[in-house]
């Protein structure tokens, strides 16, 4: 399952839908729901399949754009588990009161809070939290088709999480109203950046930059596999990309968990893996196939790479800084960061502002 999270992410950024910016991540880990809809409703072919994880997305996506929990230091996987309550029951037959009540028990009895995310080494717990909120989705589906009856109306109830962070002046007003596409092309799937390997998706304008580079000055920074050329990087980037990747305890990781949420981590791996296989890019100028060459992959989250040497030096010479405004009011639109290499030669390069890296919907 954290293969599938791989996919993509949505920024909770509606650019043809006014006021629909709340900028709230989603991630597709919630995909094997709907596998396991297809076995327990084996009616469904693949062709369902792949609508339901479209009407997965859709519920999610639509939830990130109008209300952001991460503002409140609640974990975004509440809007998966909405959506996966959802699709889970409508798969099962289950009624739409049915899949109101467990909604509502979803909601109102398993809210999980980013303390999971936080800490020098993060857990099996944030690896799982998908799978966790995933597993009481489905359990309160379960318990609603058999006569269980939980709290209705769920987003406007006063007292339930989204009213109580976002307080209305009606008894009866929900603090947002829910737009889902049914026809045509404007899914929330079509906002979403799909990452190229296996990394936490803040990362990827840094390593768009670095391969930007890599590709037009190959010869002069990977200098014949030589990776003591790296003399300084530094790498300029947007809130909350700087807080929760950029974390000063994320520069020592230990576990894969803290790996792909560390900035220095993944930069660092990816160069790595460019002076290991210098010989074979020094013509190599074409940006989709050096993607997919330096691609990071599970083994490169594994215990012999997250202490290789060569990595651990050049994550000590990575500088990580806030860019401000001109940077935060970027995103969610874009994912703004620069990256600039400096050698031991003297020799300086610049990625300049990316804003679009490769995978992103806007790319």
């Amino acid at each position: 399952m954290r293969e599938w999270d791989s996919n993509g992410t949505v920024f909770g950024y509606n650019p043809h839908m006014p006021g629909h910016d709340a900028g709230e991540f989603g991630h597709n880990d919630f995909y094997p729901v709907v596998i396991a809809a297809c076995q327990n409703n084996n009616k469904f072919k693949g062709a369902d399949a792949l609508k339901a994880m479209v009407l997965l997305d859709e519920i999610r996506g639509r939830l990130c754009e109008v209300f952001s929990l991460k503002s409140y230091k609640i974990d975004h996987v509440v809007h998966g588990a909405i959506a996966s309550a959802t699709v889970y029951g409508a798969m099962l037959g289950a009624t739409p009161i049915q899949i109101e009540h467990a909604i509502g028990m979803v909601v109102a009895h398993y809210i999980p809070w980013r303390a999971i995310r936080a800490g020098k080494q993060l857990s099996d717990s944030k690896g799982a939290s998908a799978a966790l909120s995933t597993e009481v989705a489905i359990m309160s589906v379960h318990r609603a088709m058999a006569g269980f009856i939980g709290p209705k109306d769920i987003f406007r109830n006063p007292e339930a999480v989204f009213r109580q962070f976002e307080p209305t002046s009606s008894h009866s007003k929900s603090p947002f109203d829910i737009v889902l596409s049914k026809s045509g092309d404007d899914f929330a799937v079509m906002q979403m950046h799909f990452k190229l390997g296996l990394y936490e998706h803040q990362s990827a304008s840094a390593i768009g930059g670095l391969i930007d580079m890599i590709a037009a000055h190959s010869t002069e920074i990977l200098d014949g596999g030589n990776s003591d050329n790296i003399a300084k990087i530094k790498i300029t980037s947007y809130e909350p990309a700087y807080g929760i990747i950029g974390d000063p305890a994320k520069r020592n990781p230990t576990t894969r968990q803290s790996a792909d949420h560390s900035m220095v981590y993944i930069i660092s791996s990816i160069l790595r893996k460019a002076f290991e296989k210098h010989d074979h890019i020094s013509n190599e100028h074409d940006i989709e196939s050096l993607w997919k060459y330096l691609m990071l992959l599970p083994h490169d989250y594994g215990k012999s790479a997250l202490f290789n040497e060569v990595t651990r030096k050049l994550m000590t010479k990575i500088e990580f800084e806030h860019g401000g405004k001109e940077y935060d009011d970027q995103y969610p639109k874009g994912i703004p960061t620069s990256i600039k290499i400096e050698t031991t030669k003297g020799k300086e390069f610049d990625s300049g502002l990316v804003l679009f890296p490769g995978g992103h919907s806007q790319n």
